[in-house]
């Protein structure tokens, strides 16, 4: 009977995208919101940044997402693209390569050959592509899917500290919006150490750190800068 085995591996690509949408979005808005209240202005103010930056936010998200992982996504077809040439060109030489490749992880160089041999007989580009240029089915870039998972990701964090600001009044925004985005923070943190197979306290501990850092930072610019202007 088949076994169909699931890695963690396999999730990399949204989750990578997901966490970092999210976390950005909690880090970036409770930011915004610390520091447009802390120059003093009242609560109108400070959801109106706090909107805009969610909308500015989740725009620049998708499209830094999409126009990195398109990058990405151009040069694996362009290596594919010169992969194709070498095969049809020199397929003798190509399977020496892939036989050398399997000789340096460790195996015999006479069976080396003739797994070459099968597999570019199988697929001879799906062979080169996954073990001279590393590029699978789980690690293939997918422009649409980050962005639009980056895009959401970020949204759904921003909400969140936008939604304290709504339910709590202005004089009371610099400890609920911090506190209440450290917490969401050790939430994300945790949950994508879960869905990862990685250290939960770590993981927690790390976006916490990095979180509590810009909020604190963000807060004094604020406090500064709005007494000046």
């Amino acid at each position: 009977m088949k076994h169909a085995e699931k890695h963690r591996t396999e999730r990399i690509g949204w989750l990578r995208a997901a966490v970092l949408g999210a976390n950005d979005g909690i880090v970036s808005t409770a930011s915004l919101v610390l520091g447009v209240a802390a120059s003093g202005v009242g609560s109108k103010a400070v959801l109106v940044a706090g909107i805009a930056g969610l909308v500015a936010g989740a725009m620049s998200m998708a499209a830094g997402e999409y126009v990195s992982v398109s990058s990405q996504s151009d040069t694996e077809r362009a290596d594919l693209a010169k992969e194709v040439e070498e095969l049809a060109s020199a397929p003798e030489q190509e399977r020496a390569e892939l036989a050398e490749i399997y000789v340096r992880r460790g195996v015999d160089p006479e069976l080396a050959s003739t797994v070459a041999a099968q597999l570019m007989e199988h697929d001879a580009l799906g062979a080169h592509a996954r073990d001279e240029l590393g590029i699978s089915e789980v690690s293939t870039a997918r422009p649409i899917q980050a962005a639009l998972a980056s895009a959401g990701a970020f949204s759904v964090g921003a909400s969140l500290p936008l939604l304290i600001a709504l339910l709590f009044p202005a004089s009371s925004l610099m400890w609920s919006v911090p506190g209440s985005s450290l917490l969401f923070l050790a939430l994300l943190g945790s949950l994508a150490a879960k869905a990862g197979g990685a250290s939960i306290v770590i993981a927690a501990w790390r976006v916490t750190f990095w979180g509590a850092l810009a909020m604190a930072l963000t807060a004094g610019a604020g406090a500064l800068f709005g007494g000046a202007v």
